[in-house]
């Protein structure tokens, strides 16, 4: 009972589910509530509704999985990822997940690269010229002349 209060509450955009409360989902097979929380939920929430989802194997919600697959969050996609390959009806959906895979190294090998091939930084900027310095110095030679 708490549970489906809990939901009501997720469902207002009050509170987020609980890790019990998802896997009481989990345990009971709600695939509408963990569908749900993979759309709607907040990063931990989308995680945990996606390993839900991979537990339960309904091949029902392989659409809303290939939707999280392009998730900004990399856990999240990877939780979508591994449960399209245990839920996964057919071959051609394991041979696109694979690629999704080796694209993903292979932006992060990009990345690296891109970082190792960056020359340094040179700062010009010195401290004798920064604006902050000079209209501190303009202000304090001010302040030495008497007021009238």
């Amino acid at each position: 009972m708490f549970y489906n209060i809990s939901y009501l509450f997720f469902k207002l955009k009050l509170t987020e589910p609980s890790e019990k409360a998802i896997r009481f989902w989990v345990k009971n097979s709600d695939i509408l509530k963990l569908e749900y929380c993979l759309k709607y939920g907040n990063y931990k929430t989308r995680q945990l509704a996606a390993q839900g989802l991979e537990i339960v194997g309904n091949s029902s919600s392989v659409p809303v999985l290939l939707n999280a697959i392009d998730d900004n969050i990399h856990n999240v996609s990877i939780a979508a990822l591994n449960a399209l390959e245990r839920i996964s009806p057919n071959n051609e959906l394991v041979i696109s997940i694979t690629r999704k895979r080796f694209s993903w190294l292979k932006n992060i090998r990009d990345k690296e690269e891109s970082q190792k091939n960056k020359a340094p930084r040179k700062y010009n900027i010195h401290r004798w010229e920064r604006s902050s310095k000079k209209s501190f110095d303009r202000v304090k030679e001010q302040l030495k002349k008497p007021i009238r």
